[in-house]
């Protein structure tokens, strides 16, 4: 793959008294703006903004475009992370102008249609994951599990006044942000130990579970890529203790309409909808992360709530134990249009054969490339795959030299060095939207990546020499910065 000679910045474009827009000149009838605002405010010289004709930044800023890498322009493995292929029919969906339009401060009766799709969207999630009831405020998937987290201790709060529940319990195989989420709402992370079959360590959760445990936050399929087989002992022995067991959703893609969290004893959990519900959300995002309850939960559930009442709906915030709102209005509402459109899109059969082949998918790559990398855990996978690039590293290969090398043969990186429990981890997702052929075509570069790093190591280094930017010193540039373009 090869990129065009590099773009210039912004700044080197610029020529003095170039435009890309012109305004048109002040009414003479109104006050000049400079006259409008304080003195204080006003400037005493121009800013140092680069001056560029419109062609010229249309140009900058498509060529600068098609140099990142993006579901809708290359593979995009990154385990964990689900990022799939988006229908343009969502966008399409959410660009509408009763959904992109609408404005949050108007009353309950002029969007009675936003209204009714939240509220079907909250009643289709808890349906797929068998729970009582959902809200949609959270934006995103570390939010949901705050205010999950927020939900558990207004319940002990209410039920258990006066003691003393200050554990969440976080198998070492979840998902990264449970201990940060944990800790963040003011409770211990305690970790639990994987067994040698990836699952959780029974008799460590038992030496660990009490009277202090308010929850246990549990990932499944967890970060291995596997199903814990282990899930309704695991939820037998915290609700014993009095504690709920939270669900991380990030992984939901493998098992929906498959099976239903509730079922094997799952109290709350989150969805992320950017990713089982499509959205791909690389840039930061936006999200969504609706959290499902049951039903003991369910008077916590943040306001307003959404009722509907004969044809008619209305937010109700009239909810005693409530923990309150979580998140103006009613959550990224553009991303709810997305997961309504894609779960109406597929109906539920549609949503099995997504979770069948994304299993089927990571399956194909772990046996494609078994005898390449090693594999930690041999048992079949869900929906992602781990391998560990130690054999690689014994010739000088580390999973990050690996994966620079991927971006030079066109496809973006995996999850590397996660989950932490596989040393030189390489995480691998392929999802259910691609193709064969694509997928053949990622197995074909790991295998000469494999073949490479046994007979000519000397290939990695100062990679990726393909890509716009080079070889960086990963230090300084998270430690020195440069973000000016004069210092």
């Amino acid at each position: 793959m090869r990129y065009p000679r590099p773009e210039p910045l912004i700044f080197e474009l610029s020529r003095p008294g170039r435009r890309a827009v012109t305004l048109p000149a002040s009414d003479p009838v109104l006050k000049p703006v400079e006259e409008c605002l304080p003195a204080g405010l006003l400037r005493s010289e121009a800013p140092d903004l680069p001056e560029v004709g419109q062609l010229d930044l249309v140009r900058h800023f498509v060529r600068l475009s098609q140099m990142n890498m993006s579901v809708d322009t290359h593979f995009y493995p990154l385990g964990s992370c689900t990022m799939k292929y988006n229908p343009k029919v969502n966008d399409w969906a959410a660009s509408l102008p009763g959904n992109a339009r609408v404005h949050p401060y108007e009353p309950d009766e002029a969007v009675q249609g936003v209204l009714a799709l939240l509220h079907r969207l909250e009643h289709m999630l808890a349906e797929i994951s068998g729970l009582a009831a959902v809200s949609l405020q959270p934006a995103a998937g570390a939010h949901g599990e705050f205010l999950g987290l927020l939900l558990l201790r207004a319940y002990h709060d209410h039920h258990h006044p006066g003691q003393v529940r200050s554990d969440i319990l976080i198998p070492d195989s979840a998902h990264g942000t449970n201990p940060a989420s944990a800790t963040l709402c003011g409770f211990r992370a305690v970790q639990v130990r994987s067994n040698a079959d990836g699952y959780v360590d029974l008799g460590d959760l038992a030496g660990k579970v009490g009277s202090q445990t308010a929850g246990m936050m549990m990932t499944n399929p967890n970060t291995l890529g596997l199903f814990d087989r282990n899930v309704l002992q695991a939820a037998k022995l915290v609700h014993e203790a009095g504690g709920l067991l939270y669900m991380d959703g990030a992984n939901f893609n493998a098992i929906i309409g498959q099976c239903r969290p509730a079922d094997f004893g799952i109290d709350v959990m989150h969805f992320n909808l950017h990713k089982t519900f499509s959205t791909p959300h690389g840039g930061g995002g936006p999200g969504a992360g609706p959290v499902g309850v049951c039903r003991a939960l369910v008077p916590f559930l943040p306001v307003p709530r959404i009722r509907c009442e004969g044809d008619r709906y209305r937010l109700d915030f009239d909810e005693p134990l409530s923990v309150g709102r979580v998140r103006s209005f009613l959550g990224n509402y553009g991303i709810l249009v997305r997961a309504y459109a894609y779960i109406r899109m597929h109906g539920p059969d549609g949503l099995r054969r997504i979770s069948e082949n994304a299993v089927l998918n990571a399956n194909y790559i772990r046996a494609r490339l078994q005898d390449f990398y090693e594999l930690p855990y041999r048992q079949p996978c869900m929906h992602e795959c781990v391998f560990s690039a130690d054999r690689q590293k014994k010739r000088g290969v580390r999973a990050l030299e690996i994966a620079k090398r991927l971006l030079d043969l066109g496809f973006h990186a995996p999850t590397i060095y996660f989950p932490l429990i596989v040393h030189e981890a390489l995480m691998i997702e392929p999802t259910e939207t691609e193709s064969r052929e694509t997928l053949d075509r990622f197995i074909e570069a790991m295998i000469r990546i494999a073949r490479d790093a046994e007979e000519n190591p000397a290939v990695f280094e100062d990679l990726p020499r393909e890509m716009p930017v080079g070889r960086l010193d990963e230090v300084k540039a998270a430690r020195e910065l440069l973000l000016c373009w004069r210092t």
